[in-house]
């Protein structure tokens, strides 16, 4: 097996007292009890000597002695984590690893060896092993380690039930999918589905491409509007004197080529919902005669000198702009804001909620390989060096941009390949800002693992500076938002040299 004989942890030198020691993840007491381990060790002394502490700790424990019997268990049953010797006979450690996440990719596999080479760690973490135990080892050790490998357990299940919740809500309809678990995100979503059932006027704020035409089809659609018109007008496409036609309509003869009467989106929205983009770029004249029409519901088509129609119309109206600030500067009247801004909805910007990159990801990829390539050939799959990268870019264009890259990936990768950063046709930041930071975008000459440790590097920087950030400073709030133990924290920190109290002390 590779232990030194040392290794056994029944002895007090190897094992301390279960009560000297803490889970310093806090995982209660219920959700341990719902995580199932499979321990397997051909040496009996140490398998149920792990055991035992695990149990203790609350933990649903299963034990193999031989390769054999451990992969016919995981075929048969689903198991959280599974604690592995890498050095057995018949069935390895290596291949059992491989047989647990072809069965269940989301398992945690950790493999133990007595002979922790470097060769042999890197080929388990390679396949899929989320870390390695070396020979001897502490129940401390063991324990801090089932702790993290508990804490990503829990991270995962929180996620997939939020997915399933997003799943659920529109599996049975049409209607749009709002697919994001980011709390900002799921903020936005649960206000657009409060505020849905009522005719109350939204206004949406966001950066461009962040979703705000969507969330409008999400309020209509889940409305008692839905089986009238949505319609939209983006109020920046058009000159003043097109908008208004297209708006309120004409009388035959109110200008030149007006050969006939027409009427406006108003009156085509009535009964329905009217979906006004990019208000701020409207025209105040314009301006002045919408507010009209949301007082009085009274349309009056351009050349005429009555009434034309009475509309009953919601408004959803949407800014990339900050509108209190277009109110300030004159660019937008107040009182028509006021009357728009019944219920204010803020969508973030996709930097804000890196945790929806992979959901995001995933159903652009599924979408436009159907789309391009049909249900024949099977979908590539994207590999954690590619999520880490799309995770440390700054997408300007938010989720727009996101889905053409994804467009663009699906049209030109292979069936069943693993996609890879080399794969993502993006911008290089220092070309788009002209600044100094390091292209992630692979030299011509170099070499596969440097420009993947490179691409990795960077997202971790990225990643826990932006951490630390949203925590205030507070290493202990940043670990469990990061699902690693403080030692790893700061280990990587220090690596990135990222400032361990850049906002302020750490009170826990």
């Amino acid at each position: 097996m590779g232990s030194p004989p040392t290794a056994h942890p029944n002895s007090a030198a190897a094992f301390p007292e279960p009560g000297g020691t803490r889970d310093p993840l806090s995982i209660p007491p219920e959700v341990k009890a719902s995580i199932k381990i499979l321990l397997v060790d051909d040496e009996r002394t140490l398998r149920e000597s792990c055991a035992s502490v695990l149990q203790m700790d609350g933990f649903s424990v299963t034990l193999a002695g031989r390769g054999e019997e451990a992969r016919d268990l995981v075929r048969r049953r689903k198991f959280d984590i599974v604690l592995v010797d890498l050095y057995m006979s018949q069935v390895s450690g290596l291949e059992l690893l491989r047989a647990a996440l072809d069965e269940h990719r989301d398992t945690i596999v950790v493999v133990m060896t007595g002979n922790p080479s470097v060769t042999s760690s890197i080929e388990a973490l390679r396949a899929g092993a989320w870390d390695y135990l070396p020979k001897p080892f502490s129940a401390t050790h063991l324990q801090v380690l089932i702790g993290r490998a508990s804490h990503a357990v829990m991270m995962n299940r929180e996620a997939s039930e939020l997915r399933q919740q997003v799943l659920d809500q529109h599996s049975h309809s049409d209607s749009v999918a709002l697919i994001g678990i980011s709390p900002l995100f799921r903020k936005a979503v649960d206000l657009a589905r409060k505020v849905a059932p009522t005719d109350a006027s939204v206004f949406i704020s966001g950066e461009s491409g962040t979703g705000k035409e969507v969330i409008a089809q999400f309020i209509h659609q889940h409305s008692r509007r839905s089986r009238k018109p949505l319609i939209a007008i983006n109020c920046a496409a058009l000159p003043e004197h097109l908008l208004e036609s297209e708006m309120f309509g004409h009388r035959k003869g109110a200008f030149t080529g007006a050969d006939r009467d027409k009427p406006g989106l108003l009156e085509m929205a009535n009964g329905g919902t009217l979906f006004l983009d990019e208000l701020t770029e409207m025209p105040l004249p314009l301006q002045a005669k919408l507010l009209r029409v949301i007082q009085d519901g009274v349309v009056r088509r351009v050349g005429s000198e009555s009434t034309d129609a009475n509309v009953d119309v919601r408004f959803i109206s949407a800014t990339n702009r900050d509108p209190q600030q277009a109110v300030e500067g004159g660019v937008l009247r107040g009182d028509l804001f006021y009357r728009l801004r019944v219920v204010p909805i803020a969508l973030p910007p996709l930097r804000k909620r890196l945790e929806d990159i992979p959901l995001l990801t995933n159903h652009f990829l599924t979408h436009y390989w159907a789309r391009h390539r049909g249900g024949a050939a099977r979908i590539p799959r994207l590999s954690e060096e590619s999520l880490a990268f799309l995770r440390s870019r700054p997408w300007r264009g938010n989720v727009r941009e996101l889905q053409n890259v994804i467009e663009h990936v699906a049209v030109l990768v292979e069936p069943d390949q693993e996609i890879q950063p080399t794969d993502i046709p993006v911008y290089d930041d220092a070309t788009e800002s002209g600044g100094d930071r390091p292209s992630l975008l692979p030299a011509n000459d170099e070499p596969y693992h440097a420009a993947k440790e490179r691409v990795v590097a960077h997202f971790e920087k990225e990643y826990f500076a932006r951490l630390v950030s949203r925590a205030g400073g507070n290493m202990s709030k940043a670990a469990r938002l990061a699902g690693v133990d403080r030692t790893t924290l700061y280990r990587l920190m220090d690596k990135h040299h990222i400032p361990r109290d850049e906002r302020g002390g750490d009170p826990e």
